[in-house]
């Protein structure tokens, strides 16, 4: 088992250079540098990481409980690895580009203004989710629970209605286009 630290501030922490091994309750990471680092078996609850770059981070059985993200760059994770329990994050202008959420469930995350460009939605569940005013240009969303998610103000996003679940979803008129790009018709 972990040594738990909670309650903690850093700022500024390279855990490249200096690795970690605890769990995490209440903390509060401030421009720290996170990115290819192995933060496997740990697990953060209820804790909020501003301006980190975790770029490539490795998180294998990682707890995400309750998490927030904000001004964060999170190029190239491969989310499905989480623990799924309790799996909640909630991202406020984050880059999430070329990252995975294969199979996830991700009912109870939040997403504001976030980039997922080339980013993998396959299986996932974001039913009820609201992706606001996020671009996703060249996600892929195959079998993809969607139902009742919010694209009202996403942007760049294509799917396929007949490859996905969609019933209750909201789209702008300006999305529309992003709906029927795989039926290969025009739209004037």
């Amino acid at each position: 088992m972990n040594e738990l630290l909670t309650d903690q501030v850093y700022e500024g922490v390279d855990f490249v250079i200096n690795p970690i091994i605890a769990d995490f309750e209440d903390c509060i990471f401030k421009s720290c540098l996170f990115a290819k680092a192995d933060l496997s078996k740990l697990t953060f609850t209820n804790c909020t990481f501003e301006n980190c770059d975790l770029s490539a981070v490795k998180l294998t059985q990682t707890a995400l409980q309750e998490c927030e993200f904000i001004d964060c760059k999170m190029l190239g994770i491969a989310f499905e690895a989480c623990s799924d329990f309790l799996f909640q994050i909630n991202c406020q202008s984050c880059i999430l580009n070329f990252s995975s959420f294969y199979k996830l469930d991700l009912t109870l995350s939040q997403f504001h203004q976030c980039q997922f460009k080339k980013t993998d939605f396959t299986e996932a569940n974001l039913s009820t989710v609201f992706l606001s005013e996020c671009d996703l240009a060249g996600a892929t969303f195959e079998s993809t629970n969607l139902q009742k998610t919010d694209f009202s103000s996403a942007l760049n996003y294509t799917l396929n209605p007949d490859k996905n679940k969609i019933a209750g979803a909201v789209f702008s008129k300006e999305g529309i286009a992003g709906l029927l790009s795989s039926y290969k018709i025009k739209i004037v």
